[in-house]
């Protein structure tokens, strides 16, 4: 079932649980996330960064929209740190039902003002929207990009950025950084910074970088508004790693049905834990009431 992400995340947010937003590269990916789901009962998201647009193309949104509309449980479809106007207009026409317009290296005034013009855009077509500000961090080996120093969300500044904006959800900056920890230790979370922006921010938020961080942080960050968590770093880890392993002790492998399915099954594995650890799993019925 095909939803916009608002309603998606509308439910999480009223009954304080998290959905995982995948991100996909291909049709693999896609697989992982709804299969998972089904054997979850879970709502789930599946984005795609315009770097990941790039490598599968436009025709690949038809097979991902196809896909999530003959399923059963709750699934959007959402632009991942689109950069521009341009990108969201992209991302629009290919039938996503959600975009994430990313201004937070702008000036707050400008972020507001592209934002804003994001948001007329996307809510004419019934597409929600997601900003972000302040800034998430960048570790080495992902493509997703990022600050190299992190710039923590305002609580007082978030505030003023929803209303002026109308937005439907909002990535904050709390210690998480996209990519993998692998040269320093894993973050703590500001989760008392998390408690002041949900307390004086009235939608759903969005904790983005949600590979590889403390499972029992993670834990308590949907208590606090967080409906949406991103995951990518943990998912293509688990994939590719069966993927090496499996053409390491069989060399002459080169049939994809051969190669993949332990690859799947690996990156199934961890979509499913996270569903769990975001205890959005058995949660797809809130959707059907």
């Amino acid at each position: 079932m095909l939803m916009n992400m608002k309603e998606l995340l509308d439910v999480a947010y009223r009954n304080k649980f998290a959905v995982g937003s995948f991100n996909v590269a291909n049709s693999e990916f896609v697989r992982v996330v709804i299969e998972s789901a089904e054997e979850k009962q879970a709502p789930a998201i599946i984005q795609i960064h315009p770097n990941e647009l790039e490598l599968v193309g436009d025709d690949f949104l038809a097979y991902v929209r196809e896909s999530c509309k003959n399923t059963k449980v709750p699934l959007a479809i959402h632009l991942d740190h689109g950069a521009s106007v341009k990108d969201v207009m992209r991302a629009i026409r290919n039938g996503y039902t959600s975009v994430m317009i990313d201004a937070s290296h702008a000036s707050f005034a400008n972020n507001i003002a592209i934002t804003k013009e994001v948001v007329n855009i996307a809510h004419a077509v019934n597409v929600s929207v997601e900003a972000e500000l302040g800034t998430i961090g960048s570790n080495e080996g992902s493509s997703e990009g990022g600050a190299d120093k992190i710039l923590y969300t305002n609580a007082d500044d978030a505030q003023t950025f929803v209303e002026e904006t109308g937005i439907d959800t909002l990535a904050v900056a709390i210690g998480t950084s996209h990519g993998q920890y692998k040269h320093a230790g894993k973050p703590e979370l500001k989760l008392d910074l998390l408690a002041e922006i949900h307390q004086k921010v009235g939608i759903p938020l969005v904790l983005h970088g949600g590979s590889d961080n403390k499972d029992e942080e993670i834990a308590q960050t949907y208590l606090h508004g967080i409906a949406k968590i991103n995951l990518s770093t943990d998912m293509k880890n688990a994939f590719f790693k069966a993927v090496r392993q499996f053409l390491l002790e069989n060399e002459g492998a080169y049939e994809p049905d051969v190669i993949m399915p332990s690859a799947r099954k690996a990156a199934k594995e961890v979509v499913k834990h996270k569903m769990d650890l975001f205890q959005s799993t058995n949660k797809a019925h809130h959707y059907f009431s």
